[in-house]
């Protein structure tokens, strides 16, 4: 294919994705120390993550069970030799000058990711999961002209996986993300909390002419702060390596840097050539053997995943795709949706309460089910008020919010904050009589035939009543005056 003729439709791009995975474990990967994020710089340390002489690392069985259930959970064939290895490059962050990782024998490999999106179903293949210890954390102060280091964050525990360059677009690399994080949040090994760094994501991305089977030269691009900056750095390096591409410019392979502000890539490095990390056997861990039995212990261990939950939920609950896989975004709030069903409350009802006014007080609170300690039986005790007419729909809601910041019982505050539903005629008459004076207008709407407005009407008495008014009941009372009288 000659240059004349290279569009941007006959070139095509090719992603992997290197995620590195922070564990959650109570301590550092090698020693003792704790594993804390936002402690004051350089307190959670000692001397062997330092790296300091005669210091001698010893093994985190809990990272290396968390390491096994991720790679189980990716499909990956697990290595029961655990071996690791030095890997050697010199940078501030990193005190020893080497970091224990994997090389030729790490935890997990030849996986494979189902990712699900609007187009279908994509297999994304895992070319490897290793096991290695996180490095320090530099910060810089341009203003002074200078960068500090923390080495709390240094021996980490850490997972990185590894894809082969399977996907072709920004958005299936932003799809293979949210996939994979979901289920990392199923195995609760992680926060997964990419603000604090237990997350992060670097992209490799070249793009070649459509149908050549040689990969083109790739950037890595690095800074990637967030899913949404990963599909906003690939679509732009996308644009920029086919321009490069359609002009017969030559595409070096180099890191970049996202600069989230400015919305484009720019250059760090290059690489001419790779790094050679002088990799060799780590002299003071000695290889091992993890039983088969073992592995199959930690596979037994396996929660349900996202994907298994969404048919479930579908099956056993009647619930739409849709309402399923909003309950399933969320491992904790797809529990306390079970546990609600429990109280034989109807699953739709359920959902519905859920989707609608939990989700949206537990946003505006930028909270999660698991902070806010609202109980099963209190709110299916509240959507049961709702249903039988004890309150109306708007004042479940605002019960609801008060619920949250009290934790009272549901009867106590509608008992004193006095906001049983008015359904009496009388007194639903007495608002009704002041809504149709006040809406002269719309009465003459509604008698000349416009059936709709009274839905106005409606509004105006909920209004009057505070929320209080039967809305099912003054709508029937409205009908029957307005065409009664």
């Amino acid at each position: 294919m000659s240059k004349e003729n290279l569009t941007q439709k006959n070139i095509e791009t090719v992603i992997g994705l290197e995620v590195h995975l922070q564990f959650g474990t109570k301590t550092k990967i090698f020693c003792s120390c704790a594993n804390e994020f936002g402690k004051d710089p350089n307190t959670n340390t000692c001397p062997v993550c330092l790296g300091l002489p005669g210091s001698l690392p010893v093994l985190n069985k809990t990272a290396l069970d968390y390491a096994i259930k991720v790679g189980l959970a990716l499909n990956c064939r697990i290595n029961s030799l655990i071996k690791f290895d030095r890997k050697n490059y010199y940078y501030p962050d990193l005190p020893k000058g080497y970091q224990i990782s994997q090389y030729d024998f790490p935890i997990g490999h030849d996986g494979h990711v189902e990712v699900k999106s609007k187009k279908g179903s994509q297999e994304v293949r895992i070319h490897r999961a290793h096991l290695e210890e996180d490095a320090g954390k530099l910060i810089h102060c341009p203003e002074d002209q200078c960068s500090l280091v923390d080495y709390n964050r240094t021996g980490t525990p850490l997972m990185e996986i590894v894809t082969e360059p399977d996907m072709r677009s920004a958005q299936e690399a932003y799809d293979y993300l949210q996939t994979v994080k979901l289920i990392l949040q199923y195995l609760d090994v992680s926060d997964c909390d990419m603000e604090k760094g237990s997350l992060r994501c670097d992209a490799n991305i070249s793009v070649r002419k459509q149908g050549d089977s040689k990969l083109g030269t790739k950037a890595e691009i690095k800074n990637l702060n967030s899913f949404k900056a990963v599909k906003a750095a690939l679509e732009f390096e996308q644009q920029r390596q086919s321009q490069m591409l359609i002009t017969g410019q030559e595409i070096i392979q180099e890191t970049r840097l996202w600069d989230d502000d400015k919305g484009l890539t720019l250059p760090m490095r290059t690489k001419e050539a790779a790094h050679d990390y002088r990799y060799f056997p780590e002299p003071d861990l000695v290889p091992f053997t993890v039983e088969i039995q073992d592995i199959e212990k930690i596979r037994s261990s396996l929660p349900e995943f996202p994907n298994q939950k969404l048919s479930r939920f579908k099956a056993d609950y009647g619930l739409s795709d849709y309402d399923a896989q909003i309950l399933i975004q969320d491992p904790a709030l797809a529990q306390f949706f079970e546990d609600c069903c429990k109280q034989d409350t109807p699953p739709k009802k359920v959902c519905n309460w859920i989707a609608g006014p939990l989700l949206k007080e537990l946003n505006d609170r930028k909270s999660s089910i698991k902070d806010i300690g609202l109980s099963a039986k209190s709110f299916t005790k509240l959507i049961a008020k709702v249903e039988n007419g004890t309150v109306s729909n708007l004042v479940g809601k605002d019960i609801l919010y008060t619920l949250l910041n009290t934790n009272k019982d549901v009867d106590k505050i509608i008992e004193e904050e006095g906001l049983t539903q008015v359904s009496d005629d009388g007194a639903l008459e007495e608002i009704l009589d002041d809504v149709i004076k006040e809406n002269g207008n719309v009465v003459t709407q509604i008698r000349e035939g416009n059936a709709n407005a009274i839905g106005f009407l409606i509004g105006q008495a909920m209004k009057k009543s505070k929320g209080k008014a039967n809305p099912k009941k003054a709508g029937e009372l409205l009908k029957r005056r307005l065409h009664n009288e």
